[in-house]
Formats: structure tokens, C-alpha cells, sequence
């Protein structure tokens, strides 16, 4: 229930911000996907901001907090961390 009110609060102040900029909802669809990239971005600032904060360089605290990856999605060519992984444990296991 508790993440349904938070949800409902951040739509509240979207929904504000949104008014104080004359932007009508449903916004352009332009609009919309910087938004939705503003929110995929901001989800990381903490994640990211902590790592820097212990003295982490930001590539590399992008790449422990999987930022990128959760940003972008995965990537053509590359697996993800975790399907490597099992993949590790799989050969390990099966020699």
C-alpha cells in the first residue's frame, strides 16, 4: 500500500510540475520520453551519488551500480552481469 501512495504522490507532483510549465497531459509525445528518460536517470542519481561519495570514479560506480545497463537496457553484443554468472556457475558445477 505503501508504494502505491508514494507512486500517487510523485504523479501528484508531476502532475504540478507539469501545470507550472502549461504542458497538458498527455504531454507531446516528445515530452513524454524526455520525461521517461528524466525518471530512468534520477533513479540512479543516489545509487551513482553514493558510490562517488566513497570516492568511486563514475564509470566505474556506473558499472557497480549497473546504471547503465538499468538506463539503457542491455546493450546489442553484451550479456548482462547476471546471465554471465550463472553461466560461470553452470561450467563450474557441470566440471
Amino acid at each position: 500500500m505503501k508504494l502505491y501512495a508514494m507512486s500517487l504522490g510523485a504523479g501528484l507532483l508531476v502532475g504540478i510540475i507539469y501545470n507550472l510549465l502549461d504542458v497538458r497531459s498527455p504531454a507531446p509525445p516528445l515530452v513524454a520520453l524526455v520525461g521517461l528518460l528524466g525518471i530512468l536517470v534520477g533513479e540512479q542519481v543516489i545509487p551513482v551519488g553514493k558510490q562517488l561519495l566513497h570516492g568511486t570514479a563514475f564509470g566505474t560506480a556506473c558499472e557497480k551500480t549497473q546504471a547503465t545497463e538499468h538506463v539503457l537496457g542491455q546493450l546489442p553484443g553484451r550479456t548482462s552481469t547476471a546471465l554471465k554468472t550463472r553461466s560461470i556457475q553452470n561450467e563450474q558445477r557441470d566440471s
